[in-house]
């Protein structure tokens, strides 16, 4: 593989603030065939052995997903569940929800304490998790789209798993960042000689994850949902006070939904419908932004004032009106419709913020998902993004079967009309049901040309940041003409409608930009990042792949 440098025709160099730590025109990795950007280097690895197989972008991106649960335990996982955007080089598109569902045994006000108070019960310990969706996602992706056996296309996890893979500095460093919540329950013994500087260069090797995924492997979904996995599950929520059954796991079906199409300025978007909120929300955002003509340059402070307002608008609807549409009417015609987006437009002022209700509570930083683009040869591309919700999820590590289990539990309005643990202000159409699908910000996008042929495999991680942060790359390169390292290095912003702050990351802007947006009303803040991006772009030639610079992820092609 090799790096190609340069801009060719139809883009243009981007110009970054000087404290920019990620500086513009470096060179994406290029490949001729395929390509794979996730964040773990084993896992993109992985996806191209079996793409060298003969196997479809699917099949990479089921041996990516399993292979993340071995290398990437802080959010690769089986415990926890996703979303996976696919399109077919034949036309055929789908989506696959296999976002957890709340226990049969939750309640609407179960994190509540006496005084209607909301407790930490949600994050940490075993009633955060929901039921997880993650294997029966991946193993019916596999069985409707996937051209190799479940088997073959598991078996680089598998190795990993039993052979042992060496542990780099990034997963020393999270495991030892992390030791507290991983050290709770029962992941100090598995994980704690693996943790700190000196760790960097062992060989970490996972025997009972090895076994769970063997079982899945000769199995099916059947050897996760049923059986010794299923029992050691429900054991260990037994034993720690948590109240997923046997039952629950036994009743999971993963969801075929239909995807979100849309347009952009003569582009085509296949994005994620609900329960994810990221494909509708993006799509309004786009929608708002397309009424434009042209958009200001980028970094200018009429651009971050256009974006942050458009951001602002599709926030408060997906707040509000936005959750398991099992359970509750989602108005998905109105808020994905060009001529709503047209009234909302005409709300922006030309250079004067909008207010929006605020609360004091200040965003977490949040880069618990893990996001993953894949295309093949065909041109058949796979955008999967699957999360356990904060690092290490829960906390509660499943003894006999070597994973952790999610807090997606968290992304319910757990006390509507009080912040989650992003900040998130949601609504009753979110409150805890039994069964119900939590709503999340994943977005998971696949961008075709406007030949209608593949374009941009793109999405992200970072709980609410996902949206703005996906959606930016695209604006990037379709509004911007950036190559595909450019708009994926580009400084982001973003805006959720409450906290009524427009966070921007440190040093992304001009320090006039930001003495503009404070003229205009804003509440300005600078933070860490605004989500981790993992995209794949069509060019040609070939492909170029391109991990986020704030990340330790890895593109990988042949």
């Amino acid at each position: 593989m090799t790096g190609v440098a340069g801009y060719p025709p139809g883009t243009k160099p981007a110009v970054f603030p000087a404290a920019w730590p990620y500086k513009a025109g470096k060179a994406a990795t290029f490949a001729p065939h395929a390509m794979i950007s996730s964040d773990a280097p084993l896992a993109s690895e992985a996806g191209v052995e079996i793409l060298k197989q003969g196997g479809n972008a699917v099949d990479a991106a089921v041996a990516v997903g399993f292979a993340l649960a071995v290398v990437y335990p802080e959010a690769g996982n089986i415990g926890g569940g996703g979303y996976m955007v696919i399109h077919m080089a034949d036309g055929r598109s789908a989506a696959l929800d296999y976002r957890e569902v709340a226990p049969l045994a939750a309640t609407r006000n179960m994190y509540l304490d006496a005084e209607g108070n909301l407790t930490d019960k949600s994050i940490v310990g075993p009633l955060a998790s929901g039921v997880p969706g993650a294997v029966a996602g991946l193993t019916a992706a596999l069985a409707k789209y996937g051209t190799m056996k479940l088997a073959d296309v598991m078996a680089p996890a598998i190795r990993y798993a039993e052979r042992g893979f060496i542990v780099d500095a990034a997963l020393a460093g999270s495991f030892q960042s992390n030791w507290r919540l991983i050290s709770q329950f029962a992941g100090a013994e598995p994980f704690g000689p693996y943790r700190g500087a000196d760790a960097v260069g062992k060989t970490l090797r996972r025997p009972e994850l090895a076994a769970t995924l063997r079982r899945i492997a000769e199995q099916g979904a059947a050897g996760f949902y049923a059986g010794p996995t299923a029992d050691a599950i429900a054991e260990e929520m037994r034993k720690d006070g948590g109240i997923i059954t046997k039952e629950d796991l036994a009743k999971y079906q993963p969801v075929w939904r239909e995807p979100v199409v849309s347009t952009y300025r003569g582009y085509t978007l296949y994005t994620m419908p609900p329960s994810s909120s990221g494909g509708v929300t993006v799509t309004e955002t786009l929608n708002i932004l397309e009424g434009f003509p042209t958009l200001p340059p980028f970094g200018s402070a009429e651009y971050e004032h256009i974006l942050g307002s458009a951001y602002q608008r599709a926030f408060i609807d997906r707040n509000e009106k936005l959750a398991d549409p099992a359970f509750v009417p989602v108005p998905m015609k109105e808020l994905t419709d060009k001529a709503y987006a047209s009234k909302l437009r005409a709300t922006i002022g030309r250079d004067r913020v909008t207010p929006t209700p605020s609360v004091s509570r200040t965003m977490r930083e949040g880069n618990e998902t893990t996001h993953y683009s894949v295309a093949d040869a065909r041109g058949n591309a796979v955008a999967t993004t699957t999360t356990l919700n904060a690092l290490y999820g829960s906390g509660v590590y499943v003894r006999g079967a070597g994973f952790f289990m999610n807090d997606e539990m968290d992304d319910f309005a757990a006390a509507p009309g009080k912040p989650n643990m992003f900040g998130l202000v949601q609504g009753e159409a979110n409150a805890i049901q039994p069964g119900k699908r939590m709503l999340s910000a994943m977005s998971p996008t696949i961008v075709l040309d406007r030949d209608r042929s593949l374009l941009l495999v793109v999405g992200s991680r970072g709980g609410p940041r996902i949206i703005t942060s996906t959606s930016q790359v695209i604006l990037n390169v379709l509004d911007h003409h950036m190559i595909l390292s450019d708009a994926v290095s580009a400084p982001r912003i973003h805006h959720q409608a409450l906290p009524d702050t427009l966070q921007y990351e440190r040093n992304g802007l001009f320090p006039a930009v930001v003495d503009s947006l404070r003229g205009m009303g804003y509440g300005v803040s600078p933070i860490g990042g605004v989500g981790l991006i993992n995209a794949v772009m069509k060019v040609r030639g070939g492909y170029f792949g391109m991990p986020d610079p704030r990340s330790s992820g890895k593109a990988v092609g042949y």
